[in-house]
């Protein structure tokens, strides 16, 4: 089972990397899309993901954690095949509010599907290692894409990296077991309130999970705006669009990721431990300098080795040391509801956060809401390093 999730990591990073590559180019180039209505997608995204993302969690940890992943395959795909077909604002806001929905089914749903079928033995070493495929998967499906949208369309691109998403379903369907998990066969409607019940009352009681809780709202808040203001500003700074953009954003977003999968391998062991805050927060202070790095880059160069920073560092270490934080402090028959959470808090600083970024770049200007996801950045290390073990 330990191959099988981690080949469908893999697959799961080429296909969505490599179309978010040609999507965010597409949606500046082809669409001509403004700074504030970049941001403005993101915030209404988590908006309706943060409405799916509990159900979704207690969906999977009483009916099929498997057949959470399923849904959650055919909603991507459809919403990726469908961003390639639409130009405009509306149309693209729609397509972009329904692949955030469908992360929803799966966030939780995977981490809670492994560690069943695993036990907690060596579940934190296989959750590192799925990162790193994750990473390296990444890596590929910005070159095999980014070339495809090089030498065809970028249209074209999206759509096919969509189809291959919708086909994912079937490795899944056929492919995953789930020999440990016991669905609820009656009164589903007050099991799943039950479990709900649990997963708040958890929540509420452990000071550790609030605390990552809180440097999780406040880090994707940062990352999410940036992450849709970075090619903007790489632009405005003079990065060639000879002969095609995708091309330079390629080779940024391979290194990026192949830095991050070094790092993790570097670290895998230590961030399950005792050092994990330390580590979180060390993190947040290089997402502090990327972000300034970028702000205030003087060329594209500058600000390429900034966005290395963030992408090959902040992010992977963040999110990995997150996930199993709360993996660690909960229990089977909540597993997914609570990791639900997680994912709210990082809906809910994409909306919060992205909502006032995006003020700032509409009312000022790029480099200063940047400097804003760089204050973010700030408070989160502040915040962790104030933990004690």
């Amino acid at each position: 089972m330990v191959n099988v999730f981690i080949r469908w990591t893999w697959m799961r990073a080429v296909l969505h990397n490599g179309w978010w590559l040609v999507t965010s180019v597409y949606l500046v180039v082809d669409a001509g899309l403004s700074p504030a209505e970049l941001v403005l997608i993101g915030s209404v995204q988590s908006a309706f993901a943060l409405v799916f993302e509990v159900p979704a969690g207690v969906i999977a940890d009483t009916l099929s954690r498997k057949w959470s992943l399923v849904i959650s395959q055919v909603l991507m795909g459809t919403a990726m095949l469908a961003t390639g077909l639409f130009e405009s604002f509306p149309a693209l806001l729609a397509t972009q509010v329904l692949w955030g929905i469908s992360w929803t089914f799966a966030s939780g749903s995977d981490v809670a599907l492994i560690t069943d079928e695993l036990g907690s033995g060596e579940i934190n070493l296989v959750l590192a290692r799925a990162a790193r495929a994750q990473l390296t998967g990444a890596a590929t499906g910005l070159v095999v894409l980014g070339l495809l949208a090089w030498t065809t369309r970028r249209d074209l691109t999206i759509v096919i990296a969509g189809v291959a998403m919708l086909s994912l379903a079937l490795y899944v369907a056929l492919r995953f077991t789930e020999h440990n998990f016991v669905p609820t066969r009656t009164a589903r409607w007050s099991a799943s309130w039950g479990t709900f019940r649990r997963g708040v009352t958890l929540v509420r009681r452990s000071r550790a999970i609030l605390l990552i809780f809180a440097a999780t709202f406040l880090v994707n808040g940062a990352s999410d705006a940036a992450g849709r203001l970075t090619q903007k500003q790489l632009l405005d700074l003079g990065l060639p669009t000879a002969p095609d953009p995708i091309a330079w954003f390629t080779a940024l977003g391979v290194i990026g990721l192949l830095v991050g999968a070094v790092v993790l391998r570097l670290v895998t062991r230590r961030i399950s431990g005792a050092h994990a805050a330390t580590d979180y927060a060390l993190a947040a202070v290089v997402g502090v300098l990327g972000m300034l790095l970028l702000a205030f880059a003087p060329d594209p160069v500058v600000g390429a080795i900034a966005v290395v920073l963030l992408n090959g560092i902040v992010t992977p270490l963040t999110r990995v040391i997150s996930t199993i934080w709360v993996n660690t402090r909960t229990t089977a028959d909540i597993r997914a509801t609570t990791h639900s959470f997680l994912a709210q808090l990082e809906y809910l600083g994409e909306i919060t956060c992205g909502l006032a970024i995006s003020a700032i770049a509409r009312l000022t200007t790029l480099p200063l809401a940047l400097t804003a996801c760089a204050a973010l950045f700030a408070a989160t290390a502040v915040l962790m390093g104030r933990v004690r073990r």
